[in-house]
């Protein structure tokens, strides 16, 4: 495995107590915004970066054009035309968007990584279980970049480094903005993206984030985000939990009913559980009879 040379000292606490007890109101399932402790961070310039990119494998690292609408399909993002390299070192006028996925792949990061989610872990293991599968991304964007409309599958603090943007959250789980068929398809190999209409805005939550805040974004909770005028650094901790993987696999089996004629119910929200229909998608999943 390629290795990123350099220190890791990480001595001062990133979470403070208020952010800690704001994290601990708003988890698992609201949106909210606290303040960190990590404005800088060696293992997060640049110049770190764009050797990290170069030295993750191809299909940690993804990025684009950043000149976006808010709703675009996947196969209609353009390439930038660079190495991801050279996109990050030139972020500030390559009118781009990167995210180097994974990063704790490598020792330095994953132990960032782990000592940040160490802060908040007895927080969320009260409420979520065992903290499971923890993952780190990294986005840099250009100025004005856009982020499109889209869900993630992840429990997600994400930390701004360096300079601004503006995310706007819609609520989890309402079909109104992102139908439960494309929950089922999503879980199943579909894509994250979204299909964005100009009046869900008006129902949407906006949060202003600069160096030294973090928000959380709850488990498939629609969003998009559009960058500030200066390049932006973010940092996203996520993990999962039992509750997490169980709607995702209940959304799966849904998705196995729709399929036969069947309109199912949709998962339900935490605090409830979705055990049943996780447990029988595991069963078909286990013994090959999920395509049919």
């Amino acid at each position: 495995m390629n290795q990123i040379s350099g220190q890791n000292s990480f001595t001062q606490q990133v979470f403070g107590e208020d952010s800690r007890q704001q994290f601990d109101r708003c988890y698992p399932e609201q949106p909210r915004v606290f303040d960190h402790n990590m404005v800088s961070h060696e293992l997060l310039t640049l110049e770190a970066l764009a050797k990290l990119g170069t030295a993750l494998p191809e299909k940690s690292v993804e990025y684009n054009a950043g000149d976006l609408p808010v709703g675009i399909k996947p196969e209609d993002v353009p390439d930038n035309g660079m190495t991801i390299g050279d996109t990050i070192r030139m972020i500030d006028r390559s009118a781009s968007w990167a995210v180097l996925k994974n990063i704790e792949q490598m020792p330095e990061y994953e132990k960032l990584l782990l000592s940040l989610l160490a802060e908040i872990r007895p927080i969320l293991e009260a409420k979520t279980g065992k903290m499971l599968k923890p993952q780190g991304f990294i986005f840099v964007s250009s100025p004005d970049a856009v982020t499109p409309y889209h869900f993630d599958p992840e429990h997600n603090i994400l930390l701004q480094l360096r300079g601004e943007k503006w995310m706007t959250t819609f609520p989890a789980g309402d079909a109104r903005f992102a139908a439960d068929e494309i929950h089922e398809a999503y879980h199943v190999g579909g894509h994250r993206n979204l299909v964005w209409q100009d009046d869900f805005e008006a129902d949407g939550t906006r949060h202003h984030l600069t160096p030294g805040k973090a928000i959380f974004v709850p488990v498939m909770a629609p969003h998009h985000v559009r960058n500030g005028p200066e390049p932006s650094i973010s940092l996203s901790i996520t993990w999962r939990s039992d509750w997490s993987f169980e709607e995702a696999d209940a959304r799966a089996f849904n998705g196995l009913l729709r399929r036969r004629g069947i309109q199912p119910r949709a998962p339900a929200r935490f605090p409830a559980r979705n055990r049943a229909k996780s447990l029988a998608w595991r069963v078909l999943r286990k013994v090959g009879m999920t395509n049919e």
